[in-house]
């Protein structure tokens, strides 16, 4: 068969640029912590969002979409149950390492797994700052998943960042959002920020600041997030394509 092309008049019309996946992920997991009904519009509905809110489900928590918003009621602190089976975070990096410290700063016992290529992928980066903090985690040989994760009690620390990495500071913070006293990250060259100014609008007590060429992310955890109504922005990376 022979293919052939001809002139078109072009191409015109809109588009619904798809939402951010970084704070996809977090908008799920800072509602399951609030208390409250999280409403999230703009969520992006790709494999890696949706491998965390399965996740999420089968820590215990309640995920619907209505209408157009995705709707998250919140767990508290201390309120996901153990779940019966390891936790599936398909290929998603993101949620692997982020799920790691939300879940040691909750005290549950979960085994986290992923696909063939994300059990290829080393996670000592946040194996080493967890267990400065007490937690107990388990992995292959050369940090790689599944990751166990022991039911913990954890202490506050100050670690500093060996490379900037948004994932490894959310993990850090992220596990001392659930336990007493104040953790600290130091970061040598600044990250992304989203974990920050998304903690700091569900009403976590953290601060930011600027030491001597260096920036400290401080949170005080312990205190109760609070549902928000959340509109993930969209991605101009993914208008590229179009």
């Amino acid at each position: 068969m022979q293919a052939v092309s001809s002139k078109t008049k072009g191409l015109s019309g809109s588009v619904t640029i798809p939402g951010d996946k970084s704070i996809s992920h977090r908008a799920l997991m800072f509602g399951a912590l609030a208390a409250g009904q999280t409403n999230i519009t703009g969520l992006l509905e790709s494999d890696d969002v949706l491998n965390t809110k399965q996740v999420l489900q089968d820590l215990g928590v309640d995920i619907r979409q209505q209408a157009e918003a995705y709707v998250v009621e919140g767990m508290g602190q201390k309120g996901f149950r153990e779940p019966m089976s390891p936790l599936n975070c398909g290929n998603s990096g993101t949620a692997m390492r982020l799920l790691a410290g939300l879940i040691a700063g909750q005290g549950v016992g979960v085994t986290l797994m992923g696909d063939e290529s994300l059990s290829k992928r080393p996670m000592k980066r946040v194996i080493v700052p967890l267990t400065q903090m007490g937690a107990t985690v388990d992995a292959k040989q050369g940090g790689k998943p599944p990751l166990s994760i022991s039911p913990s009690s954890l202490k506050p620390i100050s670690y500093e960042l060996p490379v900037a990495s948004a994932q490894v500071k959310s993990c850090v913070l992220l596990a001392g959002l659930g336990i007493e006293g104040e953790t600290t990250v130091i970061e040598n060259e600044k990250s992304r920020d989203h974990t920050e100014k998304m903690l700091k609008a569900f009403g976590a007590d953290i601060r930011v600041e600027d030491k001597d060429g260096q920036t400290h992310i401080t949170i005080c955890g312990g205190k109760q997030l609070t549902a928000q109504e959340v509109h993930v922005p969209a991605d101009p990376s993914s208008a590229a394509f179009f």
